[in-house]
Protein backbone atom coordinates (compact mmCIF):
# COMPACT_ATOMS: atom_id res chain seq x y z
CA UNK A 1 0.00 0.00 0.00
CA UNK A 2 1.44 3.41 -0.91
CA UNK A 3 2.23 5.63 2.03
CA UNK A 4 0.59 9.03 2.51
CA UNK A 5 3.18 11.75 2.87
CA UNK A 6 3.25 14.15 5.84
CA UNK A 7 3.18 17.19 3.58
CA UNK A 8 3.02 16.45 -0.13
CA UNK A 9 2.19 19.95 -1.37
CA UNK A 10 2.24 23.49 -0.09
CA UNK A 11 -0.84 25.57 -0.95
CA UNK A 12 1.13 27.57 -3.51
CA UNK A 13 2.24 24.47 -5.41
CA UNK A 14 -1.28 23.02 -5.08
CA UNK A 15 -2.61 26.11 -6.83
CA UNK A 16 0.06 26.07 -9.53
CA UNK A 17 -0.71 22.45 -10.40
CA UNK A 18 -4.46 23.03 -10.50
CA UNK A 19 -7.05 24.04 -13.08
CA UNK A 20 -10.17 26.18 -13.29
CA UNK A 21 -13.60 25.89 -14.82
CA UNK A 22 -16.40 28.40 -15.18
CA UNK A 23 -19.35 27.93 -12.88
CA UNK A 24 -21.78 30.56 -14.02
CA UNK A 25 -19.91 33.86 -13.84
CA UNK A 26 -17.28 32.52 -11.47
CA UNK A 27 -14.06 30.54 -11.68
CA UNK A 28 -13.84 27.36 -9.64
CA UNK A 29 -10.49 25.73 -8.86
CA UNK A 30 -9.91 22.01 -9.01
CA UNK A 31 -6.93 19.71 -8.63
CA UNK A 32 -6.70 16.67 -10.88
CA UNK A 33 -4.29 13.85 -11.50
CA UNK A 34 -4.23 10.68 -13.55
CA UNK A 35 -5.76 9.78 -16.91
CA UNK A 36 -7.90 12.69 -18.07
CA UNK A 37 -9.62 10.46 -20.62
CA UNK A 38 -10.88 8.01 -17.98
CA UNK A 39 -14.65 8.19 -17.57
CA UNK A 40 -14.48 6.91 -13.98
CA UNK A 41 -12.91 9.03 -11.22
CA UNK A 42 -12.51 9.37 -7.48
CA UNK A 43 -14.10 12.65 -6.42
CA UNK A 44 -12.86 14.30 -3.20
CA UNK A 45 -15.32 16.71 -1.56
CA UNK A 46 -13.86 18.91 1.18
CA UNK A 47 -15.43 20.40 4.27
CA UNK A 48 -16.13 23.76 5.94
CA UNK A 49 -14.28 26.08 6.25
CA UNK A 50 -11.30 24.62 4.39
CA UNK A 51 -10.62 23.41 0.84
CA UNK A 52 -9.33 20.70 -1.48
CA UNK A 53 -5.88 21.16 0.05
CA UNK A 54 -7.24 19.13 2.98
CA UNK A 55 -6.50 16.06 0.83
CA UNK A 56 -2.83 16.81 0.17
CA UNK A 57 -1.51 14.13 2.54
CA UNK A 58 -3.49 11.47 0.66
CA UNK A 59 -3.00 12.89 -2.83
CA UNK A 60 -0.01 10.84 -3.99
CA UNK A 61 -1.32 7.60 -2.49
CA UNK A 62 -4.75 8.06 -4.05
CA UNK A 63 -3.16 8.87 -7.39
CA UNK A 64 -1.21 5.63 -7.21
CA UNK A 65 -4.41 3.62 -6.69
CA UNK A 66 -7.09 5.36 -8.75
CA UNK A 67 -6.87 6.06 -12.47
CA UNK A 68 -8.24 9.58 -12.06
CA UNK A 69 -8.65 11.76 -8.97
CA UNK A 70 -10.49 15.11 -8.89
CA UNK A 71 -10.66 17.53 -5.97
CA UNK A 72 -12.43 20.87 -6.44
CA UNK A 73 -12.63 23.86 -4.15
CA UNK A 74 -16.32 24.60 -3.79
CA UNK A 75 -17.44 28.13 -4.54
CA UNK A 76 -16.67 30.33 -1.54
CA UNK A 77 -13.71 28.18 -0.47
CA UNK A 78 -9.96 27.91 -1.03
CA UNK A 79 -8.76 29.06 -4.44
CA UNK A 80 -12.24 29.29 -5.98
CA UNK A 81 -14.17 32.53 -6.41
CA UNK A 82 -15.73 33.97 -3.26
CA UNK A 83 -18.51 36.26 -4.46
CA UNK A 84 -20.31 38.22 -1.78
CA UNK A 85 -23.67 38.09 -3.55
CA UNK A 86 -23.79 34.34 -4.24
CA UNK A 87 -26.67 32.25 -2.89
CA UNK A 88 -24.54 29.67 -1.07
CA UNK A 89 -26.24 26.35 -0.40
CA UNK A 90 -25.59 22.61 -0.34
CA UNK A 91 -27.91 22.24 -3.32
CA UNK A 92 -25.85 24.72 -5.32
CA UNK A 93 -22.58 23.03 -4.36
CA UNK A 94 -23.98 19.67 -5.51
CA UNK A 95 -24.84 21.24 -8.87
CA UNK A 96 -21.30 22.61 -9.07
CA UNK A 97 -19.89 19.09 -8.73
CA UNK A 98 -22.32 17.74 -11.32
CA UNK A 99 -21.29 20.40 -13.82
CA UNK A 100 -17.57 19.89 -13.19
CA UNK A 101 -17.84 16.13 -13.69
CA UNK A 102 -19.87 16.61 -16.86
CA UNK A 103 -17.29 19.06 -18.20
CA UNK A 104 -14.50 16.57 -17.49
CA UNK A 105 -16.36 13.68 -19.12
CA UNK A 106 -16.78 11.68 -15.92
CA UNK A 107 -19.70 9.24 -16.16
CA UNK A 108 -19.03 7.10 -13.10
CA UNK A 109 -17.69 8.38 -9.81
CA UNK A 110 -16.46 7.11 -6.46
CA UNK A 111 -16.84 9.70 -3.68
CA UNK A 112 -14.65 10.45 -0.67
CA UNK A 113 -16.17 13.31 1.33
CA UNK A 114 -15.66 15.13 4.60
CA UNK A 115 -17.75 17.39 6.87
CA UNK A 116 -19.77 19.90 4.73
CA UNK A 117 -18.77 17.69 1.79
CA UNK A 118 -20.65 14.78 3.39
CA UNK A 119 -23.86 16.75 3.04
CA UNK A 120 -23.06 17.53 -0.58
CA UNK A 121 -22.50 13.80 -1.10
CA UNK A 122 -25.86 13.03 0.54
CA UNK A 123 -27.55 15.38 -1.93
CA UNK A 124 -25.74 13.71 -4.83
CA UNK A 125 -26.92 10.31 -3.54
CA UNK A 126 -30.47 11.68 -3.35
CA UNK A 127 -30.21 12.96 -6.92
CA UNK A 128 -29.07 9.54 -8.09
CA UNK A 129 -32.21 8.08 -6.50
CA UNK A 130 -34.10 10.68 -8.54
CA UNK A 131 -32.39 9.44 -11.71
CA UNK A 132 -29.54 11.95 -11.92
CA UNK A 133 -26.05 11.50 -13.33
CA UNK A 134 -23.16 10.74 -13.09
CA UNK A 135 -23.52 7.25 -11.68
CA UNK A 136 -22.14 6.99 -8.14
CA UNK A 137 -20.28 3.70 -7.73
CA UNK A 138 -19.36 4.08 -4.05
CA UNK A 139 -19.28 6.67 -1.29
CA UNK A 140 -16.98 6.99 1.72
CA UNK A 141 -17.81 9.62 4.33
CA UNK A 142 -15.40 11.05 6.88
CA UNK A 143 -16.47 13.02 9.97
CA UNK A 144 -19.53 15.10 9.20
CA UNK A 145 -23.00 16.10 10.30
CA UNK A 146 -24.93 13.30 8.64
CA UNK A 147 -27.75 13.72 11.17
CA UNK A 148 -28.76 17.17 12.47
CA UNK A 149 -29.67 15.67 15.84
CA UNK A 150 -26.11 14.45 16.47
CA UNK A 151 -24.22 17.46 15.08
CA UNK A 152 -22.63 19.20 18.05
CA UNK A 153 -21.96 22.60 16.56
CA UNK A 154 -19.21 24.70 18.11
CA UNK A 155 -20.20 27.93 19.84
CA UNK A 156 -18.63 30.03 17.09
CA UNK A 157 -20.71 28.18 14.47
CA UNK A 158 -23.91 28.93 16.37
CA UNK A 159 -22.98 32.58 16.77
CA UNK A 160 -22.21 32.95 13.07
CA UNK A 161 -25.88 32.16 12.39
CA UNK A 162 -27.05 35.07 14.56
CA UNK A 163 -27.18 38.79 13.72
CA UNK A 164 -23.71 39.22 15.25
CA UNK A 165 -22.25 36.72 12.75
CA UNK A 166 -20.91 39.31 10.28
CA UNK A 167 -19.16 41.21 13.10
CA UNK A 168 -17.59 38.02 14.45
CA UNK A 169 -16.34 37.13 10.98
CA UNK A 170 -14.71 40.56 10.59
CA UNK A 171 -13.04 40.26 14.00
CA UNK A 172 -11.70 36.76 13.40
CA UNK A 173 -7.92 36.57 13.12
CA UNK A 174 -5.19 33.96 13.02
CA UNK A 175 -5.06 33.45 16.79
CA UNK A 176 -8.80 32.98 17.24
CA UNK A 177 -8.92 30.67 14.23
CA UNK A 178 -6.01 28.61 15.57
CA UNK A 179 -7.76 28.12 18.90
CA UNK A 180 -11.16 27.10 17.51
CA UNK A 181 -9.74 24.95 14.70
CA UNK A 182 -7.28 23.07 16.93
CA UNK A 183 -10.10 22.28 19.37
CA UNK A 184 -11.69 19.81 16.94
CA UNK A 185 -8.46 17.82 16.43
CA UNK A 186 -7.38 14.91 18.59
CA UNK A 187 -5.29 15.65 21.68
CA UNK A 188 -2.24 13.91 20.18
CA UNK A 189 -2.80 14.90 16.55
CA UNK A 190 -2.86 18.67 16.80
CA UNK A 191 -2.09 20.72 13.68
CA UNK A 192 1.34 22.33 13.55
CA UNK A 193 1.75 26.11 13.49
CA UNK A 194 2.71 25.85 9.81
CA UNK A 195 -0.42 23.85 8.99
CA UNK A 196 -2.60 26.33 10.86
CA UNK A 197 -1.02 29.21 8.97
CA UNK A 198 -1.66 27.46 5.65
CA UNK A 199 -5.28 26.67 6.47
CA UNK A 200 -5.89 30.27 7.55
CA UNK A 201 -4.20 31.69 4.45
CA UNK A 202 -6.53 29.68 2.21
CA UNK A 203 -9.58 30.73 4.22
CA UNK A 204 -8.61 34.40 4.23
CA UNK A 205 -7.87 34.46 0.51
CA UNK A 206 -10.12 37.10 -1.07
CA UNK A 207 -11.53 37.72 2.45
CA UNK A 208 -13.22 34.36 2.44
CA UNK A 209 -13.70 34.46 6.23
CA UNK A 210 -16.25 37.23 5.74
CA UNK A 211 -18.47 34.68 3.99
CA UNK A 212 -18.74 32.48 7.08
CA UNK A 213 -22.21 33.80 8.04
CA UNK A 214 -23.49 32.83 4.58
CA UNK A 215 -21.64 29.53 4.27
CA UNK A 216 -22.74 28.40 7.72
CA UNK A 217 -26.28 28.30 6.37
CA UNK A 218 -25.65 24.62 5.71
CA UNK A 219 -26.58 23.94 9.35
CA UNK A 220 -30.26 24.98 9.06
CA UNK A 221 -30.28 23.43 5.57
CA UNK A 222 -29.49 20.07 7.14
CA UNK A 223 -32.56 20.41 9.33
CA UNK A 224 -34.84 21.48 6.46
CA UNK A 225 -33.70 18.64 4.22
CA UNK A 226 -33.17 15.98 6.86
CA UNK A 227 -35.73 13.57 5.42
CA UNK A 228 -34.17 13.77 1.96
CA UNK A 229 -30.54 13.54 3.06
CA UNK A 230 -30.89 10.91 5.77
CA UNK A 231 -33.27 9.08 3.47
CA UNK A 232 -30.57 9.01 0.79
CA UNK A 233 -28.31 7.06 3.16
CA UNK A 234 -31.09 4.69 4.05
CA UNK A 235 -32.44 4.07 0.54
CA UNK A 236 -29.35 4.12 -1.66
CA UNK A 237 -27.94 0.92 -3.12
CA UNK A 238 -24.54 2.58 -3.48
CA UNK A 239 -21.91 0.89 -1.26
CA UNK A 240 -21.25 3.17 1.74
CA UNK A 241 -18.59 3.32 4.40
CA UNK A 242 -18.08 5.82 7.23
CA UNK A 243 -14.51 6.40 8.43
CA UNK A 244 -14.64 8.54 11.54
CA UNK A 245 -12.23 10.11 13.98
CA UNK A 246 -13.72 8.88 17.25
CA UNK A 247 -12.55 11.82 19.40
CA UNK A 248 -14.13 14.49 17.22
CA UNK A 249 -16.29 16.67 19.54
CA UNK A 250 -18.52 17.67 16.61
CA UNK A 251 -19.21 14.43 14.70
CA UNK A 252 -17.24 11.71 16.43
CA UNK A 253 -18.20 8.33 17.90
CA UNK A 254 -21.64 9.64 18.89
CA UNK A 255 -22.45 10.30 15.22
CA UNK A 256 -21.33 6.81 14.24
CA UNK A 257 -23.60 5.34 16.93
CA UNK A 258 -26.55 7.13 15.33
CA UNK A 259 -25.46 5.98 11.87
CA UNK A 260 -25.51 2.38 13.08
CA UNK A 261 -29.05 2.88 14.39
CA UNK A 262 -30.47 4.39 11.22
CA UNK A 263 -28.59 3.02 8.20
CA UNK A 264 -29.21 -0.57 7.06
CA UNK A 265 -26.14 -2.84 7.19
CA UNK A 266 -23.86 -0.03 8.45
CA UNK A 267 -20.20 -0.23 7.47
CA UNK A 268 -18.19 1.95 9.84
CA UNK A 269 -14.58 2.35 10.92
CA UNK A 270 -13.65 4.30 14.05
CA UNK A 271 -10.16 5.78 14.31
CA UNK A 272 -9.33 6.03 18.04
CA UNK A 273 -7.68 9.22 19.25
CA UNK A 274 -8.45 11.06 16.00
CA UNK A 275 -10.53 14.20 15.76
CA UNK A 276 -12.55 15.97 13.08
CA UNK A 277 -9.90 15.96 10.30
CA UNK A 278 -8.83 12.30 9.94
CA UNK A 279 -7.35 12.88 6.47
CA UNK A 280 -4.93 15.36 8.08
CA UNK A 281 -4.49 13.69 11.47
CA UNK A 282 -4.27 10.05 10.39
CA UNK A 283 -3.90 9.79 6.60
CA UNK A 284 -2.51 6.26 6.90
CA UNK A 285 -5.55 5.10 8.85
CA UNK A 286 -7.93 6.71 6.37
CA UNK A 287 -6.07 5.22 3.42
CA UNK A 288 -6.07 1.76 4.95
CA UNK A 289 -9.82 1.85 5.62
CA UNK A 290 -10.57 3.37 2.21
CA UNK A 291 -8.56 0.84 0.22
CA UNK A 292 -9.92 -2.07 2.24
CA UNK A 293 -13.41 -0.90 1.29
CA UNK A 294 -12.52 -0.50 -2.39
CA UNK A 295 -10.79 -3.88 -2.49
CA UNK A 296 -14.12 -5.47 -1.54
CA UNK A 297 -15.85 -3.73 -4.47
CA UNK A 298 -13.63 -5.39 -7.06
Amino acid sequence: MPDPTPRSAEPKSWLEAGHAFAYGRHQVFYAERGDRTADTALLLIHGFPTSSWDWHRLWDALGARFARVIAPDMIGFGFSAKPKDHAYSILDQATLHEQLLAKLGVKRVHILAHDYGDTVAQELLARQLDGGTPRIESCVLLNGGLFPETHRARTIQKLLLTPVGPLLARLMGQSSFDKSFSAVFGARTQPTPLELADFWTLIRREKGHLLFPKLIGYMPERIRHRERWVGALQKTRVPLRVIDGADDPVSGAHMVARYRELVPVPDTVLLPGIGHYPQVEDPQGVLRALLEFHDRLR
